[in-house]
């Protein structure tokens, strides 16, 4: 049996999610694209975890497309290419539409399809050296199946500039641009994933889960669509459990039961 490309460790209800191809700076193949989606798609079924961390083993976070596999696109037809191009889509998709917050602690760099990583992770922790790049142009390829994620988080403005050159960026400007939400020294790295983390434990898991689900429909929605999706959301969480459960605890002035905080 191959070894596993990606490391799951449980800490509570919290999974720490690692990419481990560190000799290869954590880059992608057909198999590690397959791992995290998996993973991601088992991860929205288990009821027990609330927090999801992506992380690569190593000094890189994700350095983008593995070299040889790249090399075997060139003998690839057409069809075989798209059907190739669908598969890493879908594990963008996988993590994109998790009902749990994916946090991303990056270190050394997030490159090519790495840095798409990050346009699909809902808080994006970055050490202050790393640097990032859509760099696929400089390879004569498209940014295609990150695409729509980054113009979702960047904007077409920083999409373009940013796309078109692919050229690497500091920590700073991608905490400029909204690409991390960020930046600490190297050595503090973990602290503050941990920080984000308690905050996210006393917060209601499924007012996060129905949250991102309705950030996704109002960002496809024309304005007038959006009254009645929003009246319908808040109308639903406030009648359920969770939703009767926090409010009555805040009039309480207790702890609602599902903080971990």
């Amino acid at each position: 049996m191959e070894p596993a490309l990606v490391v799951v460790r449980r800490e509570g209800s919290v999974a720490h999610v690692a990419l481990d191809r560190p000799e290869v700076r954590n880059a992608f193949n057909a198999a590690l694209i397959g791992e995290v989606r998996e993973t991601f798609l088992a991860l929205a079924e288990d009821a027990s975890v609330r927090v999801i961390v992506l992380s690569g083993n190593g000094k890189m976070f994700c350095g983008g497309a593995d070299v040889t596999w790249m090399g075997g696109a060139l003998a690839l037809s057409r069809d075989e290419n798209v059907a190739d191009a669908r598969g890493l889509s879908r594990m963008y998709r996988a993590i994109d539409r998790v009902p749990k917050p994916v946090i991303a602690r990056v270190q050394g760099a997030a490159l090519g399809g790495g840095a798409g990583l990050l346009a699909v992770c809902d808080i994006a922790i970055a050490a202050q050296d790393a640097f990032f790049g859509f760099t696929e142009t400089k390879l004569g390829i498209l940014p295609a199946v990150i695409s729509p994620f980054v113009v979702a988080k960047l904007g077409l403005s920083h999409a373009r500039a940013l796309c078109l050159t692919g050229e690497r960026f500091s920590a700073q400007r991608a905490l400029a641009i909204g690409l991390v939400h960020e930046v600490v020294a190297a050595e503090a790295l973990d602290a503050a994933v941990a920080r984000v983390v308690k905050e996210l434990l006393g917060a209601g898991p499924s007012a996060i889960g129905a949250f991102k689900k309705l950030l996704a429909r109002v960002a496809q929605a024309d304005y007038d669509e959006t009254l009645e999706i929003t009246a319908q959301a808040i109308a639903q969480q406030r009648t359920s459990e969770e939703g009767q459960e926090g409010l009555k605890a805040f009039l309480e002035k207790r702890r609602a039961t599902w903080r971990e905080d």
